[in-house]
């Protein structure tokens, strides 16, 4: 990325109503070039709908002498605020730094919560009993890359609703680690595997660092047997077969959670 400060960001604007259209980022004579461009992107379409009527787009540079870094900041700022007013086609660039749009009515990781609030699906069987999740305080997956991934994009001070398929959710915990091959975690001063577990195929594939099963500690803020798991039948909370799921985006999950488990998630994710 270039470190000379002679970058600009401009604005294309409709004369007939004085609608900013366009916003870009350049140096040198990169504001004129729109002129010329014959796609079929809306912005070309919006320039030429001008010039068949004789007039021009009014060009207006922002903001000047800045960096390319600085200006592709601005330019994305100024993207992010006008949003799908622009016939602009990228989204710029540190998209990911920038709230998506449309989602002030919702309360979103990392922007309004510092942690993440995540589903998480037990998926009982052969390599994870609920049970010993409770009793030892983790979760886990693994047994293949796809599944291993899932855990990692865990981290530490996350808050979990864990979910057991035919039952409903069964507890409310906030990760103390971030997920570790099973041969690598300590439960207590004991490796977890020399703990008296219930699933006894846990320890499967443990010296793969691809295939063995991952393991992020717990503290549970509401924990309940499986009998006891709470669940609304045909409600429309969310659910789902993956391991990990954001519940950005599902208030009425996220209300139903804290209403069963007597829970306030904001106070643990803040």
């Amino acid at each position: 990325m270039s470190t000379s400060n002679d970058y600009y960001v401009y604005v294309y604007i409709d004369p007939r109503n004085y609608e900013e259209f366009y916003f870009g980022k350049g140096r040198g004579p990169r504001k004129d070039a729109h002129l010329s461009d014959s796609s079929e992107s809306e912005k070309a379409k919006r320039i030429a709908a001008l010039l068949k009527e004789g007039l021009q787009p009014i060009k207006r540079v922002i903001a000047m002498e800045l960096s390319e870094h600085d200006a592709l900041l601005v330019e994305k700022t100024l993207l992010w605020k006008l949003g799908r007013q622009l016939t602009n086609i990228s989204s710029g660039h540190y998209a990911s730094n920038f709230r998506p749009h449309n989602t002030l009515h919702l309360e979103l990781t990392g922007f309004d919560y510092q942690c993440g609030f995540y589903y998480y699906n037990v998926g009982e069987g052969p390599h994870r009993n609920w049970d010993d999740y409770r009793e030892f305080g983790f979760i886990s997956a693994g047994q293949g890359i796809r599944w291993r991934d899932a855990m990692l994009g865990f981290n530490e001070g996350d808050v979990v609703a864990t979910y057991l398929k035919g039952a409903g959710f069964v507890g409310i915990g906030k990760l103390c680690s971030a997920a570790k091959p099973i041969n690598q975690v300590l439960i207590g001063d004991k490796p977890l595997l020399s703990h008296n577990l219930r699933c006894s195929g846990m320890a499967d594939n443990e010296s793969s660092i691809e295939s063995c099963e991952y393991v992020a500690t717990v503290k549970w803020l509401k924990a309940v047997d499986r009998a006891e798991a709470k669940m609304q039948r045909k409600s429309g909370i969310y659910t789902t077969t993956h391991v990990r799921a954001s519940l950005d985006g599902q208030p009425k999950t996220v209300a139903f959670l804290e209403e069963a488990f007597g829970i306030n998630v904001r106070e643990h994710v803040a």
